[in-house]
């Protein structure tokens, strides 16, 4: 018999057009100095500004010195800005990145001990956090209900996320019209991590049936809707169940935690330099091919559950979906060298790998990648 926990302590607001009811939610729950954490594009829009101006004093600064792959030195200068703002709280406006920055920044501005110390392992993540009001802007990495916060050391060569109870955003603020202006192959990248993170939960040797729900609803939806989105950019309703897939695969997956294809896409997205869901996606439905072969059942369940006959039906669906929306199915374009291949199998060796139904060996590991080169 199973026996399970079911927590998730972030209030979700969901709407075309919540972003208006910003200054409203901060003062539910006094907030008097805040900074908004975005990226440099949404500055250069203007978006940040006029964000700014509609907080009614609330927001005091800007910092938006984030990186596609946040680094620590990124995550200390926004410590720093929120310290120098003297910020009770913290708004982060962006995607997976910034999310994750923020959320990092928002507990370390406490501690004064620098990021790299906790990406480390020298130091654990301390409790305390200013509250943090999440706004995602794609539709992709759930990070606004999550306790993970992906940072690099660039220096060091890492890339790892880090998992605290105090970086679950106290609020998550989910408007699907900011998520129209995503281009096109942003759009598929982001979807197919949506869809990883559905299917991880699934299969991950810790999962649970309320999770096991909302990893089935939030891959259906990203099958009905996700090519909508990518031909379509401006399809509202397409935009708007992508959107709420994103945050139905972030609750999904933030018990059972992700496995085989997110522990491979760090060394992917470090090593290579492919963005984040675009390497998740690359690996999942080989995975999907893999965990069937050595026996896991739940996967052929998860078939039946989106209406195909079987784990590798639904693995050619995930296949067919990648070149339909133009997202990598190989790696011939690297010309991989044998160096590579095995700096790839070395860090795809990640503790997420644990969570995965069989066990990955590294010369499964190097099996895969040779099939790709």
């Amino acid at each position: 018999m199973q026996v399970w926990n079911y927590a998730q302590p972030v209030r979700i607001s969901f709407g075309a057009g919540k972003i208006k009811t910003l200054a409203q939610e901060v003062k539910q729950f006094g907030g008097r100095r805040g900074v908004l954490v975005t990226s440099p594009s949404f500055v250069r829009r203007g978006m940040a500004q006029q964000i700014v101006a509609d907080s009614d004093g609330l927001l005091v600064d800007v910092y938006s010195q984030i990186s596609p792959n946040p680094d620590v030195k990124e995550c200390d200068a926004c410590v720093e800005a929120l310290q120098r703002a003297h910020a009770d709280f913290v708004v982060a406006l962006g995607g997976g990145s910034v999310l994750d920055c923020a959320k990092a920044a928002a507990t370390f501005a406490l501690s004064g001990e620098p990021s790299s110390k906790y990406l480390c392992g020298e130091l654990p993540i301390p409790s305390a956090h200013l509250p943090l009001i999440a706004v995602p802007t794609t539709a992709g990495t759930g990070s606004e209900i999550t306790c993970v916060a992906v940072l690099s050391d660039h220096e060091r060569g890492v890339k790892a996320p880090l998992n605290s109870d105090g970086f679950y955003p106290a609020l998550a603020l989910v408007d699907s019209e900011l998520t129209h202006s995503v281009p096109p192959h942003l759009t598929a990248c982001t979807g197919f991590d949506v869809l990883c993170h559905a299917t991880e939960a699934y299969w991950s040797l810790h999962h649970q049936p309320i999770c096991d729900a909302l990893a089935v609803h939030a891959a259906r939806m990203v099958f009905e809707n996700l090519q909508k989105a990518y031909d379509c950019p401006n399809d509202a309703l397409a935009r708007d169940r992508m959107a709420e897939a994103s945050v139905i695969a972030g609750l999904a997956f933030t018990q059972p935690k992700t496995t085989s294809s997110h522990a491979c896409s760090y060394a992917l997205t470090r090593i290579l330099d492919i963005p984040h869901g675009e390497a998740c996606a690359l690996t999942i439905d080989y995975f999907m091919r893999l965990n069937a072969q050595e026996g896991c059942e739940r996967i052929h369940d998860f078939a039946h559950l989106l209406g195909y006959a079987d784990a590798y039906a639904l693995a050619d669906a995930y296949a067919a979906l990648k070149r339909a929306t133009d997202v990598k199915s190989d790696l011939k374009a690297y010309h991989l060298t044998d160096e590579i291949v095995e700096a790839l199998v070395e860090g795809s060796q990640h503790p997420n790998l644990r969570n995965n139904p069989i066990e990955i060996t590294p010369q499964m590991l190097r099996t895969m990648y040779e099939s790709m080169r």
